[in-house]
């Protein structure tokens, strides 16, 4: 919404999804600027100020991922595309915080390069002591499944979303080869619980 209105574009979500979908703050704006828009501080403030808004106001987690996180036994953190402001504000708003401490939340801000480059999930790797090999990564996006891929991670995707849930996007998943396709935590629980 904030870009159309602010540089008079008539984007619908697709389209704004191609140029932002789990991508790092620094590759927004580097797509942006392929297209002739430049992203200002000013902007970027805005951004944050409705973001806050819509995280204490709107957001909810998914069924079934706090079932998922009382009952896990393996190893398991957050390594996300947003800026740590964002991530905080979430896990505070869902009451999640208790799930994971400060040493298990890594985000783009700490990687040179975000998603769909491996970076920040190797990153995320080596802090929590794991090799690539033993990681599997839960993502909704095909940016952070192109980078669980190259990071040689098992990708694991959810199609749960209402932006994701439709054959097109679920195409675009198995065109990456990837097999591991859920709509539900529930089949995600037990997939994981198997695992264990």
């Amino acid at each position: 919404d904030l870009v159309n209105e602010k540089f008079n574009l008539n984007w619908d979500f697709k389209t704004a999804d191609k140029y932002f979908g789990g991508l790092a703050p620094k590759t927004k704006i580097a797509n942006m600027a392929k297209i002739g828009i430049t992203i200002d501080d000013k902007f970027l403030e805005e951004v944050e100020s409705r973001e806050k808004i819509d995280i204490a106001t709107k957001l909810f987690a998914t069924e079934g991922v706090e079932d998922i996180l009382k009952n896990i036994k393996i190893p398991y953190c957050i390594a996300t595309g947003g800026f740590l402001y964002k991530t905080e504000a979430k896990l505070e708003a869902l009451s999640f915080k208790k799930y994971f401490p400060d040493n298990h939340i890594f985000t783009a801000e700490q990687v040179q390069h975000g998603k769909p480059e491996p970076d920040l999930f190797l990153f995320a790797a080596k802090q929590m002591g794991i090799t690539p090999d033993q990681c599997a990564v839960i993502e909704d996006s095909i940016a952070g499944l192109t980078a669980a891929i190259n990071a040689g991670m098992l990708p694991i995707a959810y199609v749960g979303s209402k932006m994701n849930n439709n054959p097109e996007y679920i195409k675009k998943v198995k065109d990456l080869g990837i097999n591991l396709i859920f709509d539900n935590m529930k089949d995600l629980s037990d997939y994981l619980y198997k695992r264990q």
